[in-house]
């Protein structure tokens, strides 16, 4: 058969940056959801702003920087450089902006409905004014440092985040006094730019020491007020003789985005101390964003740009709080036992699996020498694993446990027992990866801890990060080497694992065991491994692997046989892996994928991108997992593991994938893709011009993958003796509109 030639179509292709910010977009749509609870409104609006400060910090961080250092280069799927995409991304913003303001307005509607009002300053009565002052007087005042910027007091640095309220001050010069001190030049008649700059007196005060809001009850009402709003009402105090001719809420965020220098990666070299001298230089890096609660005037705007070093387009003004952290710990000072159930997610509690628990009588040993282990978050709890590896350390066939560390919960039970298996004897070796972005200080304090409980710990490669989710029992039963692997699509943490949908595999299967061995033999060399036989390692044999198994499903389809590809990733904009997901399209092959955020390839483009259906489930928790499926029928490979599809993943990272073989695990995995593939409540169906519309089916019931698969999983199907399930029976129920069952 001839072949099919890819070449790129000008609107195939997304930006990276600007999906990014339609997906945070979906997670705003979140917060004006009616069907959602209130109080989880809230929490979707503080996730949109976190993720959108971090966004800034980041990604337009990087922006930044290549703007400077490499104006010319160009984005391979749209063609814009840097600073077209900032401009780009500074416009996309603006407009979703209005969406955000309109999202708080209804929160705090209904509050107000709920006798909770969020107190306007300027319209608030006597009796709200009395408590205010003294408020104000008696537990901010007394904590605050004004300060006085002028020619005599230099511009201070301002923290990254940090929140301040910024004056301008009458510097109480006559009219005359105040041309010469402009530089007016007499004969000229023409200030001169640095006498501009002089004349200007600011007034600055921090105020992060300070609790974010403070709530009071008049009446049975509840009433929050928050603290960036009492120090603007009572700015004229804070700097006492002195007019305040213009005052503001202002906020800056710096770029973020600083790498470790390969070259520090010598051997005598403490890598710690590295990272701790690039955790003190990312707190002063560019300022990259300026959020002002009200437009500031031509003459502070411009002292600003030049002090900041920033241009005008980096200026936001919104009529919201510029800090929406406060967002995550509200709803809990209002409600702290969640009596007003309605406004809460019904509780959804983590547990043990069933099979598990009711074969674990001989230990996690005993259940793993005839069974694997499949664990789904946030559904199952991390408890299986952790009493694996107390287990692991009280055994006196283990030998040695390895495993890779990326991110760790704050009193993480996985690195107790790790210390305990140290503090036994076994040889405890830990990959810790110490440029996990925002983590860096946690993992650097874990590898102290680590150390001294006698681990051998090891910071990962200079060229690449250990992503992986890998951990490897070794023991020693009757001079016979026995392997427990475990394989993951999330972090060895506790407290993400209740708010993430991960999978977590686990396997005795000897093959596994042999290439986690290698994986950790490359690693402690300093290597990545070229070759393994069971397992799937990026960064030189996991596109590859992907690549293959595309091309078999392109065979197929050639042929007239069936073909189907799903993919469920967090992102993706590998070049290859897209032009060759086009490939298989026009080859005929079904593709669905499942993509949480980014997406630089667009479905449903005729002739290119017909047979590609893509979606992005937004919902109670996070979509993490990462699983591909291959094939159909008793023919179909599955897989799961920890890396997307971008290129960092692909070529700049050590990921690891599995492969599921063991029928209950498959049975359970496929259910699971079944169920997202028919949700209805959290899917958006991504559209060929890039856009997104939420999917809802009219002719079937409605589903949230979230709650059917907690239900799922708290009650194992039983598989009858036609080898119906549930899963098939929907299956069968969803196929009933026009699709193929697969």
């Amino acid at each position: 058969m001839e072949e099919i030639t890819t070449y790129r179509h000008p609107d195939i292709f997304v930006n990276r940056e600007l999906s990014w910010l339609e997906f945070n977009r979906r997670v705003l749509s979140e917060s004006l959801n009616p069907k959602i609870p209130l109080m989880e409104r809230l929490k979707f609006l503080s996730i949109y702003f976190s993720n959108l400060d971090e966004f800034f910090m980041v990604r337009v961080g990087s922006l930044h920087d290549q703007s400077l250092l490499e104006p010319e280069k160009l984005d391979d799927k749209t063609g814009l450089n840097a600073a077209g995409q900032i401009d780009a991304i500074l416009r996309r913003v603006n407009e979703i902006n209005p969406i955000a303001q309109q999202a708080w307005e209804s929160i705090c509607a209904q509050l107000k409905a709920q006798e909770i009002d969020i107190l306007d300053i300027s319209r608030m009565s006597k009796l709200d004014e009395r408590i205010i002052q003294k408020y104000f007087s008696e537990e901010m005042r007394p904590l605050l440092s004004p300060q006085i910027i002028d020619r005599q007091h230099p511009f201070p640095f301002l923290k990254n985040k940090e929140q301040l309220i910024v004056t301008v001050l009458d510097n109480g010069k006559s009219q005359k006094d105040t041309k010469e001190k402009e530089g007016k030049d007499p004969k000229e008649n023409k200030p001169s730019k640095e006498g501009k700059e002089n004349n200007l007196r600011l007034g600055l005060v921090a105020f992060s020491q300070l609790p974010p809001y403070f709530i009071f009850t008049i009446n049975q009402r509840k009433k929050i007020l928050f603290t960036a709003d009492v120090l603007l009402y009572f700015a004229q105090k804070l700097f006492g003789k002195q007019k305040v001719l213009e005052k503001h809420i202002m906020r800056v965020t710096r770029n973020a985005d600083i790498s470790v220098d390969e070259g520090l990666f010598d051997f005598d070299i403490d890598f710690r101390g590295v990272m701790e001298e690039m955790l003190k230089k990312r707190r002063r890096l560019d300022v990259i964003r300026v959020q002002f609660s009200s437009q500031p005037g031509e003459k502070l705007s411009a002292f600003l740009c030049k002090k900041l070093k920033v241009s005008p387009s980096c200026f936001f003004v919104r009529g919201i709080p510029l800090d929406f952290s406060f967002g995550f710990s509200l709803p809990s000072a209002l409600d702290p036992h969640k009596e007003q159930k309605n406004w809460f997610y019904r509780e959804a509690k983590p547990f043990v699996p069933v099979d598990f628990a009711k074969g674990q009588a001989g230990g996690a040993f005993h259940y793993l020498q005839n069974n694997d282990l499949l664990l789904s978050f946030p559904f199952h709890s991390t408890k299986p694993f952790i009493d694996l590896l107390n287990e692991a350390a009280d055994d006196p066939t283990v030998v040695s446990i390895k495993i890779s560390l990326y991110r760790l919960a704050n009193h993480s039970k996985i690195a107790s027992a790790l210390a305990h298996a140290a503090e036994n004897g076994k040889e405890v070796l830990c990959v810790l990866e110490l440029r996990a972005r925002f983590d860096e200080q946690s993992n650097i304090d874990y590898a102290t801890m680590l150390e001294e409980a006698g681990c051998t710990v090891i910071y990962g490669l200079s060229d690449y990060k250990i992503h992986a989710k890998l951990c490897l029992i070794t023991r020693k039963v009757h001079n016979q080497i026995k392997y427990i692997t475990q394989v993951g699509t999330g972090n060895y943490n506790e407290k993400t694992s209740e708010l993430y949908t991960d999978l977590s595999f686990i396997s005795c299967d000897p093959a596994m065991g042999q290439d986690a061995t290698r994986v950790f033999q490359a690693l402690c060399m300093g290597e990545v491994v070229d070759s393994v036989q069971s397992l799937w390692v990026a960064p030189n044999c996991f596109e590859p692997n992907v690549l293959q198994y595309i091309q078999q499903q392109i065979e197929l389809s050639r042929q007239g046989k069936p073909a189907y590809i799903f993919i469920k990733v967090n992102s993706l904009n590998d070049m290859e892996i897209m032009e060759k997901l086009i490939e298989a399209s026009q080859a005929g092959v079904k593709v669905e994928m499942v993509i949480r955020g980014i997406c630089c390839l667009c479905p449903g483009i005729e002739g290119y991108t017909e047979n590609i259906k893509i979606k992005s489930i937004v919902g109670r928790y996070l979509e993490h997992s990462r699983i591909f499926l291959f094939g159909t029928g008793e023919e179909q490979r599955i897989f799961i593991g920890s890396g997307d599809l971008l290129n960092r993943n692909t070529r700049r990272r050590v990921e690891v994938f599995a492969e599921i073989k063991s029928a209950p695990a498959r049975r359970d995995i496929l259910h699971l893709v079944d169920t997202i593939r028919m949700d209805n409540q959290n899917s958006w169906l991504m559209l060929p011009d890039g856009s997104y519309r939420r999917e809802a089916n009219e002719h079937l019931e409605p589903l949230d993958s979230h709650l059917s698969l907690h239900e799922y999983f708290e009650k194992p199907l039983e598989i009858s003796d036609s080898g119906s399930s549930l899963f098939e029976k929907l299956r069968g129920l969803f196929h009933k509109k026009g699709g193929k069952t697969i």
